[in-house]
């Protein structure tokens, strides 16, 4: 039984790839039975990389970590055996370190040989190298089978590879027989470990690795896959999200807009035009949050910082806040701020009902939808009625005594309107102004801004103005935008009304016209730019 399993190790790491080796390295770190370390260099044929070795009674597996640079793209032109050039035309001639490696593996195992010289091993010690890179190797699937019968494996396309900190056991049980290979391997030319086996005597240097790894963690948890061989019982569940309908009385239901989150939001912020103070000011937050949830794992005991995600959104329609409340639930969640992420969409139809204590029953229905997500009220300030018993600003009391219960933490409630009547509604309700201390302004587009949404909507259809047609969407973009009305402009909301009533007009035109090929179909000419409607300032009577 014993013999069968001589050469798990080696087996074990044969079988990872991109998606699983991370967490199979954290498996190894924590195995009883497996030391590992980590070598800054392996002399001759290693002296510049980072080495990581991992040991059982039988076997030795040398990694290599070759950080030259992620989508680099290289061709391995190997046959029968392993080259120790690499010719590529068009390119400099290189070692590959492929056979660096298969050279190291050899010259390892030939001196355990010579250590165990005129003595009888249990069991023969089977030494195999696995190469991480972020190179592109084309031809990788052609090679395997020759990889493996000069003993190595290779793991390519792996992203940020440098900055990846690997955690070794570095065990202290002398007992164990493994260590003595390391010892033999070290006298023979290795270079000094970075992790020495005794830990370190100032309890410092133990807490700043500890933080550098959860750093890791952090940074790098969104790009690993689940392993494909983990157990049934350990997938995670499905994530659930509720419906969106709540009954404010028995004869009255109203449908609420629930939007789910988004899987890269940071690339999706980035992407949005303008914005450059709210992108910063959402990073501030994020962090801080990122911050809180490190602290948390390392020091439970500590004090954290009381982080507040409630926020007010000012700014006039079309100016991205939906968009931006969107991408701000997905990157509190990945923060670890919120559970789900989620969008709740509300206004102030959503609350008001038709009998007494309707309004109760509604917002507390919604706040239970919205848990471990964002509650967005748009024009929020509709909430502040003229009248002493507006039912609106029951509303907003009832949402301020939730709020004060410390309990709600996992959620995240953003008040959305017009920037002047937000003020006043934050002025005449000093309660709203301590619990929504995030304030993000959205200010009006400029023409240029416009210019470039235009140019990114349209791209999403593949489609291209024609100069002609460009320099007429122009001209009368402009004109609408220097005689807009400030108060009912609709910023980017303008823009996608326009482009759907030019796509309309070009589909006419084309269904009519019969274009000959692509690119003539997907031309946008000088007849499609229909003229704009462009509201104009409401004139104001009286002195």
């Amino acid at each position: 039984m014993i013999m069968q399993n001589t050469n798990r190790l080696i087996d074990d790491f044969k079988r990872q790839t991109m998606d699983t080796v991370w967490k199979h390295l954290d498996a190894m770190a924590s195995n009883y039975a497996v030391y590992s370390t980590h070598l800054k260099g392996l002399s001759p044929f290693l002296t510049d990389y980072d080495v990581y070795l991992y040991c059982n009674d039988t076997n030795v597996v040398i990694m290599c970590l070759d950080c030259c640079g992620h989508g680099d793209r290289q061709t391995y032109k190997e046959s029968e055996s392993l080259s120790s050039i690499i010719l590529e035309e068009g390119c400099e001639p290189r070692i590959s370190v492929v056979w660096k490696l298969s050279e190291a593996v050899c010259h390892i195992k030939n001196c355990l040989q010579s250590a165990q010289a005129g003595t009888e091993p249990k069991f023969p010690i089977n030494v195999y190298g696995v190469l991480l890179t972020e190179a592109d190797i084309l031809n990788a699937h052609e090679l395997y089978s020759l990889w493996d019968d000069h003993s190595v494996t290779v793991i390519d396309c792996l992203n940020r590879l440098k900055y990846r900190r690997i955690r070794v056991s570095n065990i202290e049980n002398d007992d164990l027989a493994c260590k003595e290979y390391v010892k033999t391997i070290m006298d023979a030319g290795l270079e000094t470990p970075t992790h020495p086996e005794k830990a370190s005597a100032d309890p410092c240097e133990e807490v700043d690795d500890t933080c550098d790894f959860l750093l890791d963690d952090l940074l790098f948890e969104d790009d690993e896959s689940p392993e494909e061989d983990a157990p049934e019982e350990d997938a995670p569940e499905e994530e659930s999200f509720p419906c969106g309908v709540i009954e404010q009385n028995q004869s009255v239901s109203v449908k609420v807009e629930i939007l789910r989150p988004i899987d890269n939001p940071r690339e999706e912020l980035d992407k949005l035009v303008g914005c450059s103070d709210i992108k910063r000011r959402m990073d501030e937050l994020v962090s801080l949050s990122t911050y809180n949830k490190m602290m948390h794992k390392l020091f439970p005991e500590v004090k954290q910082h009381e982080v507040s995600l409630h926020s007010i959104f000012l700014g006039s329609p079309g100016t991205g806040k939906t968009t931006v409340c969107k991408i701000f639930g997905s990157l509190l969640r990945q923060a670890g701020a919120l559970s789900k992420g989620h969008i709740v969409i509300c206004d102030r139809g959503t609350f008001i009902g038709t009998l007494w204590g309707d309004e109760e029953r509604s917002i507390r229905q919604v706040l239970e939808m919205a848990k471990g997500g964002v509650l967005m009220i748009d024009e929020a300030y509709l909430l502040n009625g003229k009248h002493e018993g507006d039912p609106g600003k029951l509303v907003l009391q009832l949402l301020m005594n939730i709020l004060a219960d410390e309990t709600q933490r996992d959620i995240a409630i953003v008040l959305c309107g017009y920037k002047e009547p937000m003020r006043k509604l934050l002025n005449t309700n000093p309660g709203l102004q301590s619990r929504f201390p995030n304030k993000f302004e959205f200010a009006d587009f400029t023409i240029n801004e416009l210019l470039e949404i235009t140019r990114r909507r349209i791209k999403e259809y593949d489609y291209k103005f024609s100069i002609q047609a460009w320099d007429k969407y122009k001209d009368m973009l402009t004109q609408a935008y220097q005689m807009r009305d400030p108060e009912t402009w609709g910023n980017g909301r303008f823009i996608a009304n326009q482009l759907e009533r030019i796509y309309i007009q070009h589909a006419d035109r084309c269904v009519k016209q019969q274009p000959k090929d692509k690119n003539e179909l997907l031309l946008i000419s000088p007849e499609d730019i229909v003229p704009i409607e462009i509201p104009r300032q409401k004139v104001k009577i009286g002195f």
